[in-house]
């Protein structure tokens, strides 16, 4: 397998290549005379944030990149797990959003623009996402928690990749990584159902009382009384 790597001078460039691409558009549409006037008028109010950026001349010096490589671990999350078709039994998190990926070019087709390559797959319900993804092969790494650049296939991450999930797998990982200095063992021997009980008994991690959740839908804890009439949502 061959992996490329962009060195630093070569990573400024393609930065400044999405810039000056992001920054002419929207010059574009600001002042190109093929722009609707109205469509002019409303881009020229708007401007770069005044008291952002100060240092980077008013402009993020962050290029956002949504997906980029990912460990391949001793589980590796797919499509079968969003849709639940495939549960894992070591879940530490849930993941709930659609699997989506952005479009990978435009392109013009008999003189109009089409996106190409966007994905939105959804409708299924919340799924656990494994310990097992989070942690790499233990013959080739040991030790190490990886929430964010997870084991996922490409669509999978579509869905997982959402802060509030992050925030969560986060929250995993210093309980797991905790359990291991405790316990004097190595994190992949971690007892994911530890770390649920963990989260379940002190989930603000501040020894107060958890809140308790109650789905309305769930018979067995809700008893409806007078004439309510189920909405569409």
């Amino acid at each position: 397998m061959t992996i490329l790597e962009a060195s630093y001078a070569v990573r400024r460039r393609i930065a400044a290549e999405h810039t000056n691409y992001t920054k002419g558009l929207l010059y574009f549409i600001g002042h190109d005379r093929r722009m609707p006037e109205h469509l002019r008028k409303l881009m020229l109010e708007w401007g770069y944030p005044r008291d952002e950026y100060v240092a980077s001349g008013h402009w993020t010096p962050q290029m956002y990149v949504r997906e980029a490589r990912r460990m391949k671990g001793a589980y590796v999350m797919t499509q079968a797990n969003c849709e639940g078709r495939e549960t894992v039994k070591d879940g530490v998190g849930l993941a709930a959003y659609a699997m989506d990926s952005h479009n990978c070019q435009r392109v013009v087709v008999n003189g109009m623009v089409k996106n190409e390559g966007d994905v939105q797959i959804g409708g299924f319900p919340p799924y656990p996402i494994a310990y097992r993804a989070l942690v790499p092969k233990e013959s080739e790494c040991r030790n190490l928690l990886v929430p964010v650049c997870l084991s996922a296939t490409h669509i999978a991450y579509g869905s997982i990749r959402m802060e509030p999930v992050f925030m969560e797998l986060g929250q995993s990982c210093a309980i797991a990584a905790a359990m291991a200095i405790d316990r004097r063992v190595a994190v992949e021997e971690v007892d994911a159902a530890a770390i649920r009980e963990e989260l379940a008994r002190n989930p603000l991690a501040d020894g107060s009382t958890p809140e308790i959740i109650v789905d309305n839908d769930d018979s067995s804890v809700v008893k409806v009384e007078g004439e309510w009439v189920r909405g569409e949502a």
